[in-house]
């Protein structure tokens, strides 16, 4: 999500000029912007490839020409700069995903995946051979380049390709068209470091988007097989080398652990995605086309893990459904469950982002899903989100599935999330409450006995800490209740009153700072919690957090009805003296 204000002005600046310049095609001017975003990005990778050389005493070797950085062609005249692009720069952006157009080609000793389909292989140059540069005005490319420098995107702690291409479809009004809208990313690193993938895991994700699910897989795997005295620099920056992986473990995480699909048949999202991997550090993407749901992808037990958030309300043809999923559902997000048990191996682990209707649905095919989950499978987790985690493109509430393929589920972790450390609005502001560090603690030591007993025992203190203040509470709320009635029928002069009102409203005021604290870690403590498989079955296999947390309600103030019929006694005598005073004002005049 792009929530930097002065980034969005820039891209908005950007999206005029291109608008103007000629791309009346607002995904014309999304995939120039990308191209030229790429371009930028390549060379500053390349930098970082040679600051990484240097820390390691390497010998630094180039992987873009000279002629093809984006430091040397933007130097140029605007009339050289143009030709040098269209003539050089693009057709060789257009091959360099090919590995036969490469001095070294990486081969696989794996006779299998020699023998890989040619449609599988090379993606991003596949991709890539009817794609145009459409920028035919040399003063619009230089504006264009001008004001990408000006983001100084390298210095965005985050997945800007991604976030921006979003913000891009944002403002088409379609993202979000049939549930595909990005996942964010924070979310997308919680649900993969609660997988943890190891370097020779096949992960995949089949509804991949812009990859944000494979670059953070890989992005992990790397840090966590980096040297402590390399990961970071002078300046705190990250150096992700996986220096620590073995050679067989480096070469299958560049060319068999990661797996992406997706089914855009204007190649647009492939060619986004593929860069977006290309530039994270995997030269030969497998992100290929392929809509996973048709009887086209007949895979089987072929990935280790999945990480996932596939289209929400997408209808499926059953005509063109795979046998496997034919009459299972015509709902996208129950076709995706019942295909990720199918291509996952034995053991094989999942993270998958679903609407909530899948947790609670009545329907013969919800309960169907959930059932097979459960009773054929190992449900191990389900973190609820609130509805704000995927505004401004969508309020749907959603949930992550955590399950593994085989097993039996005896309980059932949940976690309640209610804070993702940014606003639950549209604006989506950064914000202090984050339940997210919280989560990935609780479920790394989910087994773990003192872990859970330090808990138990933490929330029994809380308690015992808040409790003379919820009493103190309740004597606040009588007191106030007596004194704003007494206030309400004392004489205008009556000042004792009013202060006591007052004095009382302050305190209760301060009352609320000092339990506020408390009552937030009570609730925190209380977002984990375990349910038994016997009580989800009673259920109908309902996975809904809201059905089984237990939340504690806060003794509510309510005055006796003596006293309430004493008061109202009270207020007639006044209403009654009050007209009699007024008779009298009518009997003298």
């Amino acid at each position: 999500m792009l929530t930097d204000p002065d980034l969005k002005s820039k891209v908005d600046l950007l999206w005029d000029k291109l608008w103007t310049g000629g791309l009346s095609n607002p995904m014309d001017a999304i995939e120039q912007f990308s191209f030229l975003l790429f371009l930028k990005r390549l060379d500053e990778t390349e930098d970082n490839r040679e600051r990484q050389a240097k820390r390691r005493n390497q010998e630094y070797v180039a992987l873009v020409p000279l002629e093809m950085r984006w430091r040397e062609w933007t130097k140029m005249t605007a009339d050289k700069a143009l030709n040098h692009v269209k003539n050089k720069v693009f057709p060789w952006l257009k091959e360099m995903g090919n590995p036969e157009n490469q001095e070294e080609t990486n081969e696989m000793d794996n006779p299998e995946t020699q023998e890989e389909p040619n449609e599988i292989k090379n993606s991003f140059s596949q991709y890539m051979q009817t794609a145009e540069f459409k920028i035919n005005k040399p003063n619009l490319l230089i504006e264009a380049c001008k004001a990408i420098d000006e983001m100084k995107i390298s210095e965005q702690n985050q997945d800007v390709q991604g976030d921006l291409y979003e913000y891009l479809l944002s403002k088409l009004s379609i993202a979000g068209r049939n549930g595909q809208f990005r996942t964010p990313r924070h979310i997308i690193q919680m649900m993969v470091e609660m997988l943890e993938p190891k370097p020779t895991d096949r992960i995949g994700d089949l509804a991949a988007g812009t990859c944000g699910f494979p670059v953070n897989a890989y992005q992990y795997i790397l840090e966590k097989h980096t040297s402590p005295e390399i990961l970071y620099d002078d300046k705190g920056q990250k150096h992700l080398v996986g220096d620590m992986l073995s050679p067989e473990e480096a070469e299958f995480l560049q060319t068999q652990a990661l797996t992406a699909y997706d089914n855009d048949s204007g190649m647009t999202m492939l060619r986004i995605g593929s860069m977006n991997l290309m530039l994270h550090g995997i030269e030969h993407p497998r992100f290929f086309y392929m809509d996973t749901l048709s009887k086209s992808f007949n895979d089987e037990k072929t990935l280790d893990l999945v990480l996932m958030n596939p289209p929400f309300k997408g209808a499926v043809d059953p005509g063109d459904a795979h046998p496997t999923l034919a009459g299972k559902s015509k709902k996208s997000e129950l076709l995706f469950l019942h295909l990720i048990l199918r291509v996952l191996d034995m053991g094989g682990r999942c993270a998958v982002i679903v609407p909530d209707g899948v947790l609670f649905g009545s329907s013969k095919a919800h309960v169907e899903i959930r059932k097979k989950i459960i009773e054929e499978n190992r449900l191990d987790g389900v973190v609820s989100m609130p509805s704000g985690v995927f505004k401004p493109y969508a309020g749907v509430s959603t949930a992550v599935l955590l399950f593994t393929r085989g097993g039996t589920t005896d309980r059932i972790w949940f976690y309640d999330m209610e804070h993702d450390g940014f606003s639950l609005d549209d604006k989506r502001q950064p914000v202090a409450e984050n339940d997210i560090p919280d989560i990935l603690n609780c479920w790394r030591n989910r087994f773990n006995a003192d872990f859970t007993k330090q808990r138990e025992e933490r929330l029994a203190e809380l308690k015992e800490q808040i409790a003379p203040l919820k009493a103190e509470r309740l004597r606040l709320h009588k007191e106030i209740n007596r004194l704003t009635f007494e206030n309400a029928i004392a004489p205008a002069d009556d000042e004792e009153t009013r202060l006591a009102l007052e004095a009382d409203r302050q305190k209760l005021a301060q009352l609320h700072e000092q339990m506020s604290p408390l009552q937030a870690e009570i609730n925190q403590l209380n977002r984990q919690f375990w349910v038994s498989k016997a009580q989800v079955k009673g259920n109908k296999y309902d996975l809904s957090a809201s059905r089984y947390r237990q939340i504690e309600q806060d003794e509510a103030f309510y005055d006796s009805p003596q006293v309430t019929l004493d008061r109202l006694l009270k207020l007639e005598e006044v209403m009654v003296g009050e007209v009699q005073e007024l008779m009298s004002y009518v009997e003298v005049k």
